[in-house]
């Protein structure tokens, strides 16, 4: 990646994710921006470092947590 700085869509387009996300995540403060007067930019190092620190560990999902018992008698 180069050290340019990326705009709103640019940003959506990395994560994969609507730009309407991304502007409300901004507006919010959970994503790091950079303001330049009435302009939001972003830079993608910062992005990437802040993606990095939602990841969370946890368990290995299973489809079943419980198993299912038979009815009876529903005949």
């Amino acid at each position: 990646m180069s050290d340019r700085l990326l705009d709103a869509h640019e940003v959506a387009a990395l994560l994969h994710l609507p730009v309407r996300w991304v502007r409300e995540a901004t507006r919010d403060g959970r994503l790091p921006v950079i303001r330049l007067g009435r302009y939001r930019r972003y830079d993608a190092h910062d992005v990437l470092a802040w993606v990095e620190e939602q990841k969370t560990g946890g368990r290995p999902t299973a489809f079943r947590t419980r198993t299912p018992v038979p009815r009876t008698g529903t005949e």
